[in-house]
C-alpha cells in the first residue's frame, strides 16, 4: 500500500546528554523531519513509504538519504540539488522543569529552494492511497506554501485521501501567515491533526477551561474543538493528542478521535520521557496505518496513541517500533517488564 509523505528532512546536531547549547563543545549528529519521521514510521509498520523532498548532492544529503534507505523507506521522488545545503535544526534536551529548546537554521535549504517543476505529481501520486504533510512545510517560505497548497490539491484530484498535521511553529510563521495557508489547504484535507494548541493557534478555535501551561486538560472541551474545525472546513475525521506536561521527563499522553458521528477517547499513559521530539510524527503515522488498515474508530485511536507513547522512549527523530511491539503495549497495559 503506497502512502507518500511530503516535507523537508534535516540534519540534527545536539549536545549529548542533557548539556545546555553554551556547554557543549561535542554534537551528536542524525537525522529527522516532520513528514520523513511519518514516512520511517510506516516503513517499520510495513506498508510502502514514499518520502518527497530536495538534498544536497553533497554527502551530508547522501547520508540523510542514507538514513531513510535504511529503515526501508522509498526515496524515488527526493530531488537532488548540487548548489544548495541541508536544512539543520539544533536540539538542546531539556530536563526537570527546564523545557528542551530548538533552533532551526534551514533557511536557503535546497528544500527551501523546491521549485514546482521538482516534483511531478502524475508520477508521484500513482496508485497512492494516502498523501501526508504538516504545517511545518507550508511555513518555510511562500513558495512553499503554494507548493504545498498544490500538492494536496493534486492528491484531492485523484482520489488520494489527505491528512494534514497542523503543526505550528511559532519560529517559522505568525499565525495569521498560518491561518491565511492552512485554511487553503484544509479544503482538501480528509484528516486532520492538532494537539491541545493547533487549533487555537492555526485557527482560533479553542477548547473551554484549558490551560495548557497549568498541566489541566478538559478532555470534554475537545469534542467542541473537533466538531467546530469538522464544520468549518468539512474533514472526514479530527484527531487532537492531548499531553499534560508535568515536568520534561514526565508527561501524561493521550488523544481523541471525531469520526464525524462520535468521540473516542485513547487510553491515558504515564510517559517518562527519553526524546519527545518526533512524539506528534509517530502519533500520525500510528493513526494512518490503522486507517488504511481498517481499524474501528477506537482501535485506530489506541493505536496511534500507543505508537507515539512508544516513541518517547527512543531517541532520535524517528520511531523504530513494529506493529507488534505497539499492540503489546495496548494489551499490556506499559507495564515496562521484560520480555523474555
Amino acid at each position: 500500500m503506497k502512502i507518500v509523505t511530503f516535507g523537508e528532512l534535516m540534519l540534527r546536531l545536539q549536545p549529548f546528554d542533557y548539556l545546555r547549547f553554551v556547554q557543549s563543545s561535542d554534537y551528536e549528529a542524525t537525522f529527522g523531519g516532520g513528514e520523513a519521521n511519518v514516512a520511517v514510521s510506516l516503513s517499520n509498520f510495513g506498508l510502502d513509504a514514499y518520502f518527497v523532498s530536495k538534498l544536497p548532492t553533497n554527502e551530508i544529503g547522501q547520508s540523510g538519504l542514507n538514513s531513510l534507505r535504511r529503515y526501508g523507506v522509498h526515496t524515488d521522488y527526493i530531488v537532488r540539488d548540487n548548489e544548495n545545503r541541508m536544512g539543520i535544526y539544533y536540539l538542546e534536551k531539556g530536563a526537570s522543569q527546564r523545557p528542551s529548546k530548538v533552533i532551526y537554521d534551514r533557511k536557503y535549504s535546497a528544500f527551501y529552494f523546491s521549485k514546482e517543476s521538482d516534483y511531478d505529481w502524475d508520477v508521484i501520486f500513482k496508485d497512492a492511497k494516502w498523501f501526508h504533510i504538516s504545517g511545518i512545510t507550508p511555513a518555510l517560505n511562500e513558495n512553499m506554501a503554494k507548493i504545498s497548497i498544490m500538492a494536496c490539491k493534486e492528491a484531492k484530484k485523484r482520489g488520494v485521501i489527505v491528512s494534514c498535521d497542523l503543526n505550528y511553529r511559532n519560529k517559522l510563521w505568525s499565525k495569521e501567515e498560518a491561518k491565511i495557508t492552512m485554511s487553503e489547504i484544509a479544503k482538501y484535507v480528509d484528516v486532520c491533526i492538532g494537539n491541545e494548541e493547533d487549533a487555537s493557534d492555526v485557527f482560533g478555535i479553542k477548547s473551554s477551561e484549558t490551560d495548557v501551561n497549568s498541566g489541566k486538560l478538559n478532555k470534554e472541551g475537545y469534542k467542541d474543538v473537533a466538531r467546530q474545525l469538522k464544520e468549518t472546513f468539512g474533514f472526514k475525521k479530527v484527531a487532537i493528542t492531548l499531553r499534560t506536561s508535568i515536568s520534561a521527563f514526565d508527561n501524561k499522553w493521550a488523544s481523541m478521535l471525531f469520526d464525524g458521528e462520535d468521540y473516542y477517547f485513547s487510553k491515558e499513559y504515564n510517559v517518562h520521557i527519553v526524546d519527545r521530539v518526533g512524539g506528534g510524527d509517530s502519533f500520525s503515522a500510528g493513526l494512518i496505518y490503522a486507517l488504511v488498515n481498517d481499524y474501528s474508530s477506537k482501535d485506530a485511536i489506541e493505536f496511534a496513541t500507543a505508537a507515539s507513547c512508544l516513541k518517547h522512549s527512543i531517541e532520535g527523530d524517528y520511531n523504530m517500533v513494529s506493529v507488534d511491539e505497539v499492540k503489546k503495549l495496548i494489551s499490556s497495559g506499559g507495564s515496562g517488564r521484560v520480555q523474555r
